[in-house]
Parts: structure tokens; C-alpha cells; sequence
């Protein structure tokens, strides 16, 4: 499916709700799949075709718990796993993105260069119409996961092949200071371990996106 089709896709989600309901598009996929490019470019192309600030982008990623908090729970080494973010977080701000229509909603993003998640950094104004969230587990049939799904509108899948995730993972880890070795070790152990459990969760998805 190219980008204006899933651009045309996610317009509809819209066209279809009330006025008064601000849509929330969940993008979810393994470690390394694709979703950040995918979820930016569809809100650009949404932006584009229905004026700026019809759509917003809302990682998971500032629902990451603070660098502190890991290493207080002994977390820290396994970064990025499902018990490493606030759930619970999550869910509750997607309750007010549906709930709070008339100020801006501000929500938490993620810095790389500095590895921890930034308060109020994402804002939602009130006449965005679409939010396009992309996140590891937002399919995964636990709580407080399997709370958010009733909360989108639809589900993409972002499904890559693991070579290419594994490239790509190695890539970004070196990126951001880890030695070659290290970045192996984080993509195979832990963004390994982690897409282990999201891959199967793809049979959940209302679409699944390939290799984006």
C-alpha cells in the first residue's frame, strides 16, 4: 500500500467519526521495523492534503521511564521492554486526547541524544482531528496494553523482515555511542527479546504495512 493510500486511509478514519471526536491511529511493530517513518510520513501526507495540523504524531516513546526509575527497579540493561515503559501513562493520555477537546493537551516526547523522555514536549491543539501514535506493544493482549486498543480507530502493523530490523537497530545503537559489539549484543538480546513478543501480536493489526 503506497502513502497517499494509507494518507487517504487515515482521512477516512476521520470522515467517518463525529466532528466532535478526535481519532487516535495506532502504528505498532518490532524494534527497528519502521514505524517512526511511517507514522511521520502519513501525518505529513495528512497534513498536506487536509491542512496543517489536521494530524499530530504521538510516539510511545516519552511514555519510557525515567533512566533513574530503570535503575532503581534494575531495568536499566533491558531498556525498551514492556516493563520498562508507563503503561498505564499511555493509556490515560490517549483517554484525554478522546475527552479533552476545547485547550491543548500536552504530551511527553523522547530526546535520543540525551536517552530519557521530556514532559510536555508533544502538543496536541484542539483542532487536530488525528492523532497517529506508533509504539512496540500497543497490540499486546495484556493490561494495561489491551486497554489502549479500544481507544484506536484502526491498528497498522509495521511488519519488517528481521535482517533488515537487525541492520537497522546495529545502525541506530552505533548511532547514539554504543561500540559495534554493543550494538549487536542490544538488537539481538534485547530488541530481539522484545520482538519476540510483539511479531505474533501482527494477527491483531487492521492492517499490516510491509517493509516501510
Amino acid at each position: 500500500m503506497q502513502l497517499d493510500d494509507l494518507a487517504q486511509r487515515a482521512l477516512g478514519l476521520c470522515r467517518a467519526s463525529d466532528t466532535e471526536t478526535r481519532v487516535v491511529l495506532g502504528i505498532a511493530g518490532s524494534p527497528g521495523s519502521g514505524k517512526t517513518t511511517l507514522a511521520t510520513a502519513v501525518v505529513d501526507r495528512v497534513n498536506e492534503l487536509a491542512g496543517i495540523c489536521t494530524a499530530v504524531h504521538l510516539p510511545m516513546d516519552g511514555f519510557h521511564l525515567a533512566n533513574s526509575a530503570l535503575d532503581a527497579l534494575g531495568r536499566r540493561a533491558r531498556k525498551g521492554a514492556i516493563d520498562t515503559f508507563d503503561g498505564w501513562g499511555y493509556v490515560a493520555m490517549l483517554r484525554r486526547l478522546a475527552a479533552e477537546r476545547d485547550h491543548t493537551v500536552y504530551a511527553p516526547g523522547f530526546d535520543r541524544t540525551i536517552d530519557e523522555p521530556v514532559a510536555g514536549q508533544i502538543a496536541v491543539a484542539p483542532d487536530a482531528r488525528l492523532v497517529v501514535t506508533k509504539g512496540n506493544y500497543l497490540l499486546v493482549d495484556d493490561p494495561p496494553w489491551s486497554l489502549a486498543r479500544p481507544l484506536f480507530a484502526e491498528t497498522w502493523f509495521c511488519a519488517t523482515p528481521a535482517a533488515e530490523r537487525s541492520r537497522r537497530l546495529v545502525a541506530r545503537h552505533q548511532q547514539f555511542g554504543r561500540t559495534l559489539a554493543e550494538a549487536r549484543h542490544w538488537a539481538d538480546e534485547v530488541d530481539g527479546a522484545n520482538a519476540a513478543l510483539i511479531e505474533p501480536t501482527a494477527a491483531r493489526a487492521s492492517i499490516t504495512v510491509d517493509d516501510f
